[in-house]
């Protein structure tokens, strides 16, 4: 997926000319690492995958969650998923009015990615699961590949003292494998889970200790 070309949308859903050059503009600022154009390459193939082999009751509204779910980001902020759920809602309205979306819906999937490693599957729907796991499914990934993303939000948290990044990045990976589930759903949980737990627990283990110089 390029700046050039849109990605193409479930049940014959043109994205606007407009609308594609918005998101671009959003995942092309400056400083993003990993929540960039790549990202949401990443997370469409996720969701194309579920639609070949689980198929989506809402698929217009997932893609579009999907697009626009990272499209405010901003390192350390609290309103990221908020704001950009907001963007979502207006894209919808200004150039989609006549598509019949559902709005709500694509606000409501792309709030829930603020409450990742929070969440039991009992809280969310079959399709809420997915989606949340299809945003997931990096931390399942190859360690070259799980370890780039590393990388990369560890650059898009620059401005942050190391050693309060590496802090809450501990507690962060510490609190999703205490959980029951990292993945919600049974799909992913049973293709990704143990190699995301093989993931975080390799992440930990190489980190220093907290307190130790340099950590």
């Amino acid at each position: 997926m390029s700046e050039l070309t849109p990605p193409n949308a479930p049940g014959g859903l043109a994205l606007p000319g407009p609308l594609w050059r918005a998101v671009c503009a959003a995942y092309g600022e400056p400083g993003r690492a990993y929540h960039n154009l790549d990202h949401v390459r990443d997370v469409l193939a996720r969701v194309g995958e579920i639609a070949r082999d689980v198929g989506w009751r809402r698929p217009r509204e997932v893609f579009l969650a999907a697009l626009f779910h990272d499209a405010v980001y901003a390192p350390g902020r609290h309103d990221n998923e908020a704001r950009s759920a907001e963007l979502a809602r207006a894209a919808v309205a200004r150039w989609l009015p006549g598509e019949g979306i559902d709005a709500g819906l694509v606000e409501r999937l792309i709030l829930l990615t603020a409450r990742h490693g929070a969440l039991a599957p009992a809280d969310v729907d079959e399709e809420e699961a997915l989606f949340l796991d299809c945003d997931m499914a990096i931390l399942g990934s190859d360690p070259a590949v799980f370890d780039a993303y590393d990388r990369g939000i560890a650059a898009e948290y620059s401005a942050v003292p190391p050693e309060l990044y590496a802090a809450g990045r501990r507690r962060f990976f510490e609190r999703l494998l205490a959980a029951e589930r990292i993945f919600l759903s049974p799909y992913f949980r049973a293709r990704l889970e143990e190699r995301a737990r093989d993931n975080l627990r390799r992440k930990l283990a190489a980190a220093p200790a907290p307190g130790v110089a340099g950590a």
